[in-house]
């Protein structure tokens, strides 16, 4: 049957007595038949997909046509010869070889003038378009030299392309394209260069299903929603079963190729294969298996044993790369290696920069070998040579220490003029500039929007809140959900009978009743209160078998009344980290209104800090106390499907339980942010000494306003002091302001807390303060994102921890030589590792443990000073 051609098919009509009783058992049959295949589909990842649009053609053919390996059937073009419009074009052949894979290959058309293929389509979409090249030799060409260049109506696929200098040992190459078609008549163009040719051994135009690429992504850096994705064409680079075997088109329901990932591991020894059955991947809702196969789910490549108790190292794939260009970097990830629920975090860089951190799979997934994906836009101003994607594990302790990864696509994306190959578009038009013309424009940006900024930087907002005093009193007992913690999902008393419907419909957890509440706080008594805000008091109680909780009781006459409860609730239902404290449950009987939180133990950061005389912290423990609420900080805007902004970070909204880990409290400010937005327009909330001036001064709600508060915080846990204090002369109310102008003195050290006194490393200290000093600066478009914040706090710790121990070293030493003779002292450690996140420019890859068990040899850093901390980070290469 010939393309855009209908067949003529006879039909014969039934009697009309019999029609309707056929047409009821026809239908019948249909409807199970639709049964049986959504069955089918829901149980087997091979479910059939069917390309409207399936045009295969074996090009220069003259004869039948061809059957590939993998089982598909190429028409000849002399069947297709009315859709080729060419002046000069010649057919070439090849006798078949044991190195040919498929008698595609065997065969070439040549144009040796511009010629155009022309298809007419039935469906609007994408369409995978497949060129297939094999320049075997010929008495009319030499298909080596042949120089050309393929477009399409809109898109250039391949600029001045040769094939040898595609730096392809193998004797085929094939190039996949996957473009959004909205014509109905869709034309490819083969231009040789002058006295060059064209040529192409076969093509293939088939449908692909919508829901392949979707809409929205996340950028790399700054990690933010991205949306449009359907404006652009791709291009295949790799497809990578990671730990698995080779994936052929016969073996792929979409006709495609995985590759197996060890020419791109960096270092093999630090990767080990693992596997599982297909039967045990299970797809979820809304997730189409023709998203990747499940053989890519079932193989990954994990972390290998080091032999040491606290593993710290990445592993890394390396693939060449056109720095010219964006790329969008497909993840598949599917846990096959945990034994339970919640006991895999593991971090996710792209090209240094952290493209997910902490990824809990099973919270993501809501079970165990379950298929997720992420799609990572990396723009080409933070592309090399090499896009490098690696997996490492947390930083802390949260479960198992490793990491994994099921498989890897990488997609180039079309650039401004619609080109996928060079700068020039099928118009003629050019970009204009190559990846330095690139560079400098944006420095001219950078430069320019600097100017603009100094000018506006003489408005400094002065004017206080006129609610301010009731908002920096406001309860820090305000936390979100652990939706699926089965410890607290059933009611003592048996619950209300809307407890079924809220657990289902929002995932709220347990509904508590209210006697069970007035019995575990003794009917709110007074002494039971520990805390008080806006929204009502606190209490600690206990329920069940002694389990401490606090429970928040709404106040009626607090001005948030039940729609803030409800919107609370339900955005507190999506949130779930080791960093964010617990939601247990909830009450709303009769008028009342009561959230039910884990109780922390160890109350508010700021209480151990100043005001309440208690032990001071350390310089290490309030490194980690702030490297766990940056944790938390940075979920928040990246970890959900919706960046949250939480709009009140202050050091008594970060709690602590009863080992000193810290969990972010208090969303009754947050905002959610939809994709493709980087701001929310809102009225200005927040606490005083914390607001984002330039959120004050737009009322525009960026998470670069959560940066600007956690850079308070930062100050307050080095100074040991409030953020605003008007008993204090007026140069010195404001923390920020007053902390800065010592630091830009280079005098810090004479405002830090007196408790850490000749105990901190002044390079950690410094690096420490640079983070602040990032954090605070008067436009959002200059602060670094949560996660460059998060690896600054880890650095400065890693330096701390290294000063440490050189000083308890020197202490041993001392009483050695005190004691007399005695064996040789170890030696002072020679290098600080830096957290398993992306590091300074000048950092190496951190090796596995000699084969004795003994801690691996690491490169020392070049610079421990970090004097340009975040201007270092277009450079920077993880671990």
């Amino acid at each position: 049957m010939e393309i855009g051609k209908k067949p003529n098919i006879p039909v014969k009509l039934l009697p009309s007595s019999s029609f309707w009783p056929f047409m009821t058992l026809l239908l019948a049959f249909l409807l199970f038949l639709s049964g049986t295949t959504s069955a089918f589909a829901a149980g087997d990842h091979h479910n059939a997909f069917k390309p409207t649009d399936q045009i295969l053609i074996d090009c220069g053919s003259k004869s039948s046509s061809a059957k590939t390996p993998d089982g598909r059937v190429f028409k000849s073009d002399q069947e297709m010869v009315q859709y080729i419009e060419a002046k000069e074009d010649i057919q070439v052949s090849t006798p078949p070889s044991d190195n040919v894979s498929s008698p595609i290959y065997l065969t070439a058309r040549i144009f040796l003038e511009g010629a155009t293929y022309k298809f007419h389509l039935a469906h609007a979409g994408w369409h995978w378009v497949r060129l297939h090249f094999s320049p075997f030799p010929n008495d009319k060409f030499d298909l080596q030299q042949a120089t050309f260049s393929v477009l399409t109506e809109k898109y250039v696929l391949l600029h001045n392309f040769k094939f040898s200098n595609n730096n392809n040992s193998q004797a085929f190459l094939q190039k996949e394209y996957l473009l959004n078609i909205t014509d109905p008549l869709f034309s490819l163009r083969f231009n040789p260069m002058k006295d060059s040719a064209a040529f192409i051994n076969a093509i293939e135009i088939v449908s692909a299903p919508d829901e392949l690429i979707s809409d929205s992504g996340t950028s790399l850096f700054p990690v933010i929603g991205f949306k449009g994705l359907s404006d652009y064409a791709y291009q295949s680079v790799y497809r990578i079963n990671v730990g698995g075997p080779l994936i052929t088109p016969k073996n792929d329901t979409l006709g495609r190729t995985w590759t197996t990932d060890k020419e791109y591991l960096q270092d093999q020894n630090l990767a080990k294969d693992v596997k599982t059955t297909t039967s045990a991947i299970k797809y979820p809702e809304g997730l189409t298996p023709l998203i990747a196969p499940q053989t890519v789910y079932a193989t990954a490549a994990e972390m290998a044993d080091s032999h040491t108790i606290n593993p710290n190292f990445n592993v890394t794939w390396n693939f060449p790369s056109n720095p010219s260009f964006n790329y969008l970097v497909r993840l598949h990830f599917c846990d096959i290696v945990s034994k339970s629920m919640n006991d895999l975090y593991f971090n996710v860089y792209v090209n240094g920069k952290t493209a997910i951190s902490g990824l809990d799979l099973s919270s993501v997934t809501g079970d165990l070998g379950t298929p997720y994906y992420k799609d990572i836009i990396v723009n080409s101003t933070l592309m090399s040579p090499q896009l490098q994607v690696q997996i490492g594990p947390m930083g802390e302790d949260t479960g198992s220490r490793n990491a994994i990864l099921n498989g890897v696509e990488v997609l180039k994306m079309s650039n401004l003029v619609n080109s996928l190959d060079g700068e020039f578009g099928v118009d003629g038009r050019t970009i204009g500039m190559g990846k330095h013309g690139m560079v400098a424009t944006a420095g001219f940006v950078m430069m320019f929007g600097a100017f603009i900024g100094l000018g506006a930087m003489v408005y400094r907002w002065k004017k206080r809140p006129q609610d301010w005093q009731k908002r920096n009193s406001f309860s820090s007992w305000l936390l979100p959900i652990h939706a699926g913690d089965s410890t607290f999902m059933t009611s003592k008393a048996g619950g209300s009978q809307k407890s079924s419907f809220y657990n289902s419909t929002l995932g709220l957890g347990r509904y508590f009743s209210l006697a069970e509440l007035q019995e575990a706080t003794k009917n709110f008594d007074a002494s039971q209160i520990i805390g008080v805000g806006g929204f009502g008091n606190v209490y600690i109680g206990t329920i069940d078998d002694g389990t401490k909780v606090a429970v928040k009781r709404g106040n009626p006459q607090s001005e948030q009344g039940i729609t803030e409860f409800q919107t609370e609730i339900q955005m507190l239902s999506k949130l779930r980290h080791r960093h964010l404290v617990s939601l247990i449950g909830y009450c709303d009987e009769n008028t009342e209104m009561i959230l039910v939180y884990e109780y922390m133990s160890n109350g508010p950061f700021r209480d151990h800090i100043y005001g309440k005389n208690l032990p001071p912290l350390s310089w290490k423990q309030r490194l980690e106390i702030c490297i766990g609420a940056a944790r938390g900080l940075h979920y928040l805007h990246t970890g959900t499907a919706q960046g949250i902004i939480h709009r009140d970070v202050k050091t008594t909204n970060i709690l602590l339980d009863d080992a000193f880990v810290a969990k972010v409290a208090d969303f009754g400010l947050s905002k959610d942010v939809a994709f493709g937005q980087n701001h929310v327009s809102t009225a200005v909330k927040g606490s005083f000494g914390y607001l984002d001036p330039e959120y004050f001064r737009r009322q525009q709600l960026t998470d670069k306003s959560d940066v600007y508060s956690f850079g308070v915080v930062l100050l307050e846990a080095l100074c040991a002091r409030p953020a605003i204090n008007p008993q204090l002369p007026r140069e010195q109310v404001n923390l920020a302001e007053w902390a800065m102008q010592w630091k830009r003195k280079g005098l810090l050290e004479k405002v830090i807390d007196p408790h850490l006194a000749g105990t901190v490393n002044p390079e950690s200290m410094k690096k420490f303060a640079e983070a602040a000093e990032k954090c605070l600066a008067d436009y959002g478009v200059d602060r670094p994102t949560m996660g460059d914040v998060l690896w600054n706090l880890e650095y400065a710790l890693q330096l701390q921890e290294a000063f440490s121990q050189g000083k308890a070293e020197e202490n041993e030493n001392e009483k050695s030589v005190a004691a007399g003779p005695g064996p040789e002292p170890a030696a002072p450690p020679s290098a600080v590792v830096a957290p398993s996140t992306p590091l300074a420019v000048s950092d190496r890859p951190v090796s596995l443990p000699d084969e004795n068990g003994g801690p691996a040899e690491v490169q020392a850093m070049d610079e421990h000073s970090g004097t340009a901390v975040f201007t270092q980070f277009a450079n920077l290469n993880g671990r």
